[in-house]
């Protein structure tokens, strides 16, 4: 909206042209992103605790959880909403990639709202059952897979690249990129989901991969910037690079109200609509493995669940003290705080380690 208004400014005053420029409006969709947060955050906070849509706490988790029961949930809807308005704001909205990414969110945020709502208002302890939440994320994944196969007009828009190695390329063909795209959603979903048990613990990574996201898309959109790094070109997609910005100041925001103890909680409808964020971002710029690296935290959180069940469904035994992972080490004697900073160390390790792969090919 502002894009095609600073263009026609422009047209008279040529100091405006330079909104056109996709690593300043980043930069603005991220400071918009945070003030938005930052006004609308405390009234929020307020309605959720007036209307005591409040967190339910399990009893064989770790006790020093139990002060958390009460603490205002459905906080992720903040950083929807900060995001939604903020790349509405300063994004390209012809962009078609944009709105992939924008419905994407959408569309997995409902499914956690109503998941939330279930569990809050209507105190269904179960909220969605785990058969009808995969099969809404499951359509919408198999939607996007096939929009972003049928507009792929090159190869190496559905190619899956392996990092750090430039000449290495897999061909994946229509169903293969779709059942690829497919886990890459619904998996990032879950797992960023599954990570949100501690305060702050899922949003700062996600806020720290989206800002790494945003670097991969914009090289991935600007043709020279991929030639010299040996990344797939693909058109259109450095735009993407102002919605990572509007999600990254939003959740840096959000953690502002989240850090321990936390006034509110995210809920399914941030956590899934920010995993989904991350996955169909991926998938667009053709870095799927590079997410898996920076995203190890995430891919932990999920690992240590599976295995946890078939352990116990096989064997009857159990791997983990408890599971998450994040609960284990908290029954391990580690303080909450201890597990989300060290975890938040690891996430900035593997990050830093996922952008070298830009260079290193």
């Amino acid at each position: 909206m502002l894009l095609v208004i600073t263009q026609w400014i422009a047209q008279d005053i040529r100091a405006f042209n330079v909104f056109s420029y996709i690593t300043l409006r980043t930069m603005l969709a991220a400071l918009t992103a945070l003030v938005i947060s930052f006004i609308v955050g405390p009234a929020m906070i307020r309605k959720l605790t007036a209307y005591k849509i409040g967190q339910s706490v399990r009893n064989d988790g770790p006790q020093t959880h139990l002060v958390k029961a009460g603490t205002p949930t459905m906080g992720g809807a903040l950083i929807l909403v900060a995001i939604m308005i903020t790349t509405l704001l300063w994004a390209d909205l012809s962009n078609h990639y944009i709105w992939t990414v924008l419905l994407t969110t959408l569309g997995f945020g409902i499914i956690g709202w109503i998941d939330d709502y279930r569990k809050v208002v209507h105190r269904n302890s179960k909220g969605l059952s785990a058969s009808a939440k995969l099969l809404w994320q499951s359509l919408i994944a198999c939607c996007v897979a096939w929009y972003l196969v049928s507009i792929a007009e090159f190869p190496e828009q559905t190619n899956m690249i392996v990092p750090f190695f430039k000449e290495v390329a897999i061909p994946l063909g229509i169903s293969g990129f779709v059942l690829l795209t497919y886990l890459v959603i619904v998996g990032t979903s879950n797992a960023v989901n599954l990570t949100d048990g501690l305060d702050g613990l899922a949003i700062m990574p996600t806020v720290m991969i989206s800002g790494a996201l945003a670097i991969f898309a914009y090289v991935a959109g600007h043709v020279v910037f991929a030639k010299y790094l040996g990344i797939p070109y693909i058109p259109d997609a450095g735009e993407l690079a102002v919605f990572c910005g509007a999600l990254a100041g939003a959740g840096l925001a959000f953690l502002w109200f989240n850090t321990y103890p936390a006034e509110v909680f995210m809920g399914d409808v941030g956590a899934l609509a920010l995993g989904a964020a991350l996955g169909v971002i991926t998938v667009i710029i053709r870095q799927e493995i590079v997410l898996v690296i920076m995203g190890g935290v995430f891919v932990m959180e999920a690992l240590s669940v599976m295995l946890q069940v078939a352990s116990f469904k096989l064997f009857g035994k159990r791997i983990f003290r408890m599971a998450p992972l994040h609960h284990h080490y908290e029954l391990k004697g580690w303080q909450e705080n201890q597990v989300v900073v060290r975890f938040w160390i690891l996430t900035i390790i593997l990050v830093l380690v996922g952008l070298s792969t830009l260079k290193l090919r």
